[in-house]
């Protein structure tokens, strides 16, 4: 949810409602997604062909968890996607305490959960138990902001190699532009204060325009995944209202709003950890006529030569 955030005025407890109204047959919503998404995970447990032990494999998405349009039956299809795609590490944003706890019974099998607070809309890291070991996490807050948004960071370990993953839900709207760009210098000076035996992740809703990141400027040595691929068109536009129908507009509008940003570590003998590809989530539209969010989900993979020794003199 974006421009002019007409949906964000809307109180937290109308949401939960919706919820409760739309799930029938004398369950709760967050019992009756529960139920359903346990039956979405039998369905969906073979891997999809293109997944490789060997590689990170990462999904970002803000769900847009304000809308209380069909939000019990988007949130299992959500469920659907992680389950299938089985990421090592998830990004969310734009949850609500009910959506955050179904996310919860569905996913805290497999998944560590970190939320990046408990009331109105916040973000959310799922990191997969078998595969990543979370060593630390906490919220960074920003100094000013409409809207009461944070940085959410958790220091893990991947394949014994260490990592600072963070995510984010930039400012939105065209009159919040001074303060999203204050965010992000935030976000690239804490990213390039990482160790360089460190490698730092960061995706989310940033709401950036192009513009603004030419503004602001990007630090020596993170890179702009999306950028780095090539800049494949069919991932360009991340919110994109000429084909999805979630919010009716005027005048449609497409935007990259949703951004990923690598930099990889820099020791010697730490290995440099590369893009390898990246496709949108959530394209198809639902049996019940939404889109799982407004947003569009990216997939990413991510890969680097794990048999690199770290220098320990």
């Amino acid at each position: 949810m974006e421009e002019g955030n007409v949906r964000e005025e809307t109180p937290e407890n109308t949401i939960s409602t919706k919820m409760d109204e739309e799930n029938a047959a004398g369950q709760s919503s967050n019992d009756a997604g529960a139920a359903a998404c346990s039956s979405a995970s039998v369905e969906n447990t073979e891997k999809p062909a293109e997944q490789d032990d060997h590689k990170l494999s990462f999904v970002t998405w803000n769900v847009d968890g304000l809308d209380g349009a069909q939000q019990p039956r988007r949130a299992v299809a959500l469920c659907k996607y992680l389950i299938k795609h089985s990421p090592d590490v998830v990004f969310l944003q734009e949850l609500i305490p009910p959506y955050a706890l179904f996310v919860n019974k569905c996913l805290s099998a497999d998944y560590t959960i970190i939320e990046g607070a408990k009331e109105g809309y916040f973000t959310m890291i799922l990191l997969k138990k078998a595969r990543i070991t979370v060593q630390k996490s906490g919220v960074v807050e920003y100094p000013a902001t409409r809207m009461s948004r944070n940085l959410l960071v958790a220091r893990v370990l991947f394949k014994g190699r260490k990592f600072c993953l963070m995510t984010s839900h930039f400012e939105s709207g065209k009159y919040g532009a001074a303060e999203r760009k204050r965010q992000l210098r935030l976000v690239m000076r804490r990213i390039s204060k990482a160790r360089e035996d460190v490698t730092v992740l960061f995706g989310g809703d940033t709401n950036l325009r192009d513009a603004e990141v030419a503004e602001v400027g990007l630090p020596s040595g993170v890179c702009d995944v999306w950028e780095q691929l090539g800049e494949p068109e069919h991932c360009r536009y991340t919110w994109d209202t000429e084909v999805n129908t979630n919010r009716v507009m005027q005048v449609p509008n497409r935007f990259r709003f949703d951004r990923v940003y690598l930099r990889p570590a820099t020791a010697d003998g730490v290995p440099q950890l590369e893009p390898d590809s990246m496709a949108l989530l959530g394209l198809e539209k639902l049996k019940c006529g939404r889109f799982i969010s407004d947003h569009w989900g990216i997939y990413c993979t991510f890969s680097a030569d794990w048999t690199c020794r770290e220098n320990t003199n």
